[in-house]
């Protein structure tokens, strides 16, 4: 995949942008990660969701260290054989939740009419690599063995997240395909972080002025890995891995003027190199996050496409 930006951010997101600088929000190196997630959670969370679904409902499942927060969202739609959607937020291993991340978890089980699970995995540094992708791994072995109760169907999970959560889902699928754990049918990578981004143009192109900046990604850096040996992982970084077939199909999403661009490119390749199935969207007008923009007061018709194509790939794959 040869990914490009356009010659300019879309209007609506340098309004963004321009909103977002008039703010003067301390960027995340300048705070605590505690800090940082009362201020991303006071940016992200709303009170009255957009959508309104019939059933929203909060689990406590065994992790591997404590207790673990699920949200299930069900849409109301009828069916046994109901694919399931095991999503992950972003935030850089270090902030957001399963209430920064409400309204994407509503529209994709809107738009899909699937069950989606939304994970409150462990954050860094608390839960430094690999707890994080520990309790994604005990999410999938729990919605698999409880997907009948949530009138779906095991054979069909979706995993799926955007950022972080995309590169957790991405080392998840790989991690089950080597334990032999809980099939995965399909994976879902939204800008996904799967490599070392710093090596590539998308990261000098992109690695200030559009939201995720150099300063953020080595601060989420620095808290997530206590040794440097964790960069060489294969399932902190999949596009490390010498072996990438057998992995569930995929679509992968990417942002022009988002640093991460180049690597969802790569690892898209990849896949396709090792015969995986790969739908590929680069929305190259777009900033890193904007998967998200779905509602007021940033409410892009871009994003709204974004979210019928990943629904289209799903549906097609798992007809």
């Amino acid at each position: 995949m040869t990914p490009s930006s356009a010659d300019e951010p879309h209007p609506d997101v340098q309004a963004f942008l321009e909103l977002y600088e008039s703010l003067d929000t301390p960027e995340f190196s300048e705070i605590t990660p505690e800090e940082a997630r009362r201020m991303f959670e006071e940016m992200r969370v709303v009170e009255e969701p957009d959508i309104d679904l019939p059933s929203v409902e909060d689990h406590t499942i065994d992790g591997p260290h404590g207790d673990l927060s699920v949200r299930s969202y069900d849409p109301g739609t009828e069916g046994e054989n109901r694919p399931l959607l095991l999503y992950f937020h972003g935030g850089g291993w270090v902030v957001g939740s399963i209430d920064t991340h409400d309204g994407v978890c509503r529209k994709l089980a809107d738009d899909t009419g699937y069950p989606v699970v939304s994970v409150d995995y462990g954050l860094a540094p608390d839960h430094p690599f690999p707890e994080g992708l520990q309790d994604c791994y005990a999410a999938l072995e729990w919605a698999a063995a409880e997907a009948d109760e949530l009138n779906a169907d095991p054979e069909k999970i979706v995993v799926g997240g955007d950022s972080a959560g995309g590169g957790l889902a991405a080392g998840l699928s790989l991690l089950a395909r080597d334990r032999g754990g809980p099939e995965i049918a399909y994976q879902l990578l939204l800008y996904p972080s799967v490599g070392d981004a710093t090596v590539t143009a998308a990261y000098e192109e992109n690695k200030e002025g559009y939201f995720l900046t150099e300063d953020d990604m080595e601060w989420f850096r620095g808290h997530l890995y206590e040794s440097e040996i964790d960069l060489g992982n294969v399932y902190a970084l999949p596009l490390r891995a010498n072996d990438l077939s057998e992995l569930p199909p995929a679509t992968i999403i990417t942002a022009g003027f988002d640093p991460l661009r180049d690597v969802g490119a790569k690892y898209a390749d990849r896949l396709a190199d090792a015969g995986v199935p790969v739908e590929y969207h680069n929305y190259d007008d777009m900033i890193h996050g904007f998967f998200s923009m779905i509602s007021d007061p940033m409410d892009l018709d871009r994003a709204h496409e974004a979210h019928e194509a990943a629904v289209a790939d799903i549906d097609a794959a798992l007809e």
